[in-house]
Order: structure tokens, then C-alpha cells, then sequence
């Protein structure tokens, strides 16, 4: 299973909400929203899954807006 989708079905499983997407230069980026524990167990288990793929990661904390219900894949 490739990236995007196994980041969302990681999502949905642990109950954060956002999106992910690939972008044009080959990175994905992923914006998600739910409790602080939540997330730090969504990308540990992102980091886990794909230890040998990713070479950098780019994380910034911010206030949860509120727009999600759900977890999606964006094209």
C-alpha cells in the first residue's frame, strides 16, 4: 500500500482528521488535526511505518481550526 494511503487509513484508525496529498517535487504533506497525543501517536506511527522512506520531515504545531470531520486523500 503506498504512502497516502496508508497515512490515511493510520488516521482514521487512531481518530485525527485533515488531509494528505503528494506534491509536484515528489514530498507528501500531511495536515491533521486532534488531541496532542493523538497526533504524536499518528506520526509515530508514520515514522515507524516508513523509516526507511523518509528522509526529512518539516513539522509545524499550530491551532486546530476546526474545518475537518473527516481524514482524506487530496489530489
Amino acid at each position: 500500500m503506498g504512502f497516502r494511503f496508508t497515512v490515511e487509513r493510520l488516521a482514521q484508525d487512531i481518530g485525527v482528521v485533515g488531509w494528505v496529498k503528494n506534491l509536484p517535487d515528489g514530498r507528501a504533506e500531511v495536515f491533521a488535526e486532534g488531541s496532542d497525543e493523538d497526533l504524536k501517536d499518528f506520526l509515530g506511527e508514520i515514522k515507524r511505518q516508513f523509516s526507511g522512506y523518509i528522509r526529512d520531515e518539516d513539522i509545524t504545531w499550530s491551532e486546530a481550526t476546526g474545518e475537518f470531520k473527516d481524514f482524506g486523500i487530496r489530489f
